[in-house]
């Protein structure tokens, strides 16, 4: 048993450096500024920033110098994967495969059952996030970035954009007021580890995302291509 002398000196002693403290009190943290950015500076080429964050979430990213070499690339990728059915429903896209002689759905024949693949193209890539914005404004409307077990996706490095907010103020200009009945930002391909926290790819959509980022200078004359007839 501590004598109550002992105890007693304890006391004092403890109370004697909480009026210490209390005489001295802790300087306040720095003001926060409220004006700096949240988050670190950007590289310069927001293109490659893009295709970092892209590949960190999990997604496949190819760069095409020319149209023949993105047909190159999507027929290997293609043959790698196994993919029997690739379902492309925007004619500038349709023109392209048709002219490369790539085999395509282009309409929704078999749609549901071997739903294997789709081609889109999209409105924005931010580079922070790695992420595309869909919307179904597009012939491809909601369903081929959804349903298919993989979604490819023909960008253009002048679609990159830095943050979030720039890419819905990209979308704004382009639409104005008829803005699209829906917008959304696709980071990687889809997961979940809600059950037993175990990750389950493709749960609430695609299970593979795959950018192919086609050179401006060959991009701008493909997206202006009038669409042909491809029976």
């Amino acid at each position: 048993m501590v004598p109550e002398s002992s105890a007693a000196a304890a006391r004092a002693a403890v109370l004697a450096r909480i009026r210490q403290g209390l005489a001295r009190p802790a300087a306040l943290p720095p003001r926060p500024d409220f004006a700096a950015p949240v988050h670190p500076p950007l590289p310069a080429d927001l293109a490659v920033a893009f295709a970092e964050s892209f590949v960190r979430v999990g997604g496949v990213f190819y760069y095409c110098t020319s149209v023949a070499h993105f047909i190159g690339q999507l027929g290997a990728y293609l043959r790698e994967q196994q993919i029997g059915r690739l379902f492309a429903w925007e004619p500038a896209l349709q023109n392209m495969l048709y002219q490369g002689q790539v085999p395509f759905v282009a309409d929704e024949t078999e749609f549901l059952p071997h739903a294997d693949a789709s081609l889109t193209t999209c409105e924005a890539l931010v580079a922070r996030t790695g992420s595309l914005l869909v919307a179904p404004a597009t012939p491809s409307g909601r369903r081929l970035s959804v349903y298919p077990d993989q979604h490819l996706v023909l960008a253009r490095p002048g679609q990159v954009v830095a943050e979030i907010g720039d890419a819905l103020r990209l979308l704004q200009a382009r639409y104005g007021a008829a803005l699209p009945s829906m917008a959304s930002l696709t980071t990687g391909p889809s997961r979940t580890a809600d059950i037993e926290k175990t990750l389950v790819l493709g749960a609430h959509g695609p299970r593979q995302l795959v950018l192919f980022l086609l050179d401006d200078d060959d991009a701008e004359g493909a997206w202006e291509a009038e669409s042909e007839d491809v029976n």
